[in-house]
């Protein structure tokens, strides 16, 4: 029986958990809290986390917090950790790494290097044809409720991305492969900054007009972004690009959408750090926040224009008011709208 590393017990970990446990798979999670492990080891239940409609494992999906317990002797392993600390399960998954496959769930850069996930993870593992990432319209409540998903496996190495496809697919979530690693990684990233805009926009009150023009010129400067580093621009249109952008800005279930709304609706104080309160409130980490800054730093390195973006990072990080963000947008030149949306080749420019 093969048997799977899942490092990190969240949302999404244990909804991924869940899917190869009902697969046959011998599954082992490291969750960091005793709370978590015990609570999939004696009730299957993650009693922190998918609870309003709670999940039953399959009795081949075990938890930990020894991570060498989880991670040895593994097959592949899947890294369910947030983007910020990425970094730091790596290196204590290279004590025991063995050159297996190892799948990125994370969608944002890393604070400070601004580097992808699977950037980080050859940083500290090395052997790049081993990586791969999984992003696309995905929350863990509705693959948990076996409701009929679909996602895209991003790898170095095609053949690693069909096993890998093989090993995830399933009568509800259908996997697709793209070799465009740095498109499927950056869309996972940058789209969550445009939900936390279309939650801002909600929260103030606009309707359904100004949802429609963040999302369709989100798109646009995500992709122009994604052109600057050589991304694919058949990308963007696909599941990990609009279909991901799609759903973190309209869905009940994006917490991204929901940070961003509790901001427009003033009860995430601005002169605190937002996306900290959220997580204090929530115990979810809404990866747009890091990504507002991350995304805008590598956009500026490269001289790309995030006009969303940087009033995103303006509103979370420096205290801008949501309402001189909007008017900011609202008041920029006047241009083109096929203007440097970077989905064809015109060589650039204003948004």
């Amino acid at each position: 029986m093969a048997h799977i590393a899942v490092v990190g017990a969240g949302s999404w970990g244990t909804a991924i958990a869940a899917l190869l446990g009902e697969k046959g798979l011998s599954v082992r999670m490291w969750a960091r809290s005793h709370e978590v492990a015990d609570g999939i080891a004696h009730d299957r239940r993650n009693p922190r986390y998918l609870t309003d409609r709670p999940l039953v494992l399959a009795d081949s999906v075990t938890a930990t917090t020894d991570l060498a317990v989880a991670v040895r002797g593994a097959d592949t392993v899947v890294m369910a950790t947030p983007s910020k600390a990425m970094r730091t399960a790596a290196e204590a998954v290279a004590e025991h790494y063995a050159s297996q496959p190892v799948v990125s769930l994370a969608k944002g850069l890393e604070p400070g290097s601004n580097l992808r996930m699977t950037e980080v993870l050859d940083e500290v593992l090395g052997d790049v044809s081993r990586l791969a990432a999984l992003s696309g319209p995905n929350h863990a409540e509705e693959v948990a409720q076996r409701i009929p998903s679909a996602t895209v496996i991003a790898a170095y190495d095609q053949e690693v991305a069909r096993r890998l496809q093989g090993l995830f697919m399933s009568p509800y979530f259908r996997v697709y492969t793209n070799p465009d690693v740095v498109g499927v990684e950056l869309c996972g990233a940058s789209k969550n900054v445009i939900a936390v805009a279309t939650g801002i926009s909600d929260g103030l009150g606009y309707g359904d007009n100004t949802r429609a023009a963040l999302m369709t010129r989100g798109l646009a400067e995500m992709a122009r972004l994604g052109r600057a580093v050589n991304a694919d621009n058949l990308t963007y249109m696909g599941l990990a690009g609009m279909g991901d952008l799609v759903v973190t800005c309209t869905s009940r279930h994006s917490r991204n959408r929901r940070l961003g709304e509790m901001v427009g609706r003033g009860e995430l104080p601005l002169r605190d750090d937002p996306a900290d309160e959220f997580f204090a409130r929530t115990h979810m980490v809404a990866e747009g926040a890091f990504a507002a800054v991350t995304i805008d730093e590598l956009a500026k390195s490269l001289s790309v224009e995030m006009p969303i973006t940087r009033q995103v990072r303006g509103i979370l990080r420096e205290g801008v008011h949501p309402s001189a963000a909007v008017e900011a947008l609202m008041t920029r030149s006047a241009t083109d709208e096929r203007h440097g949306m970077g989905l064809v080749d015109d060589g650039g420019g204003r948004q």
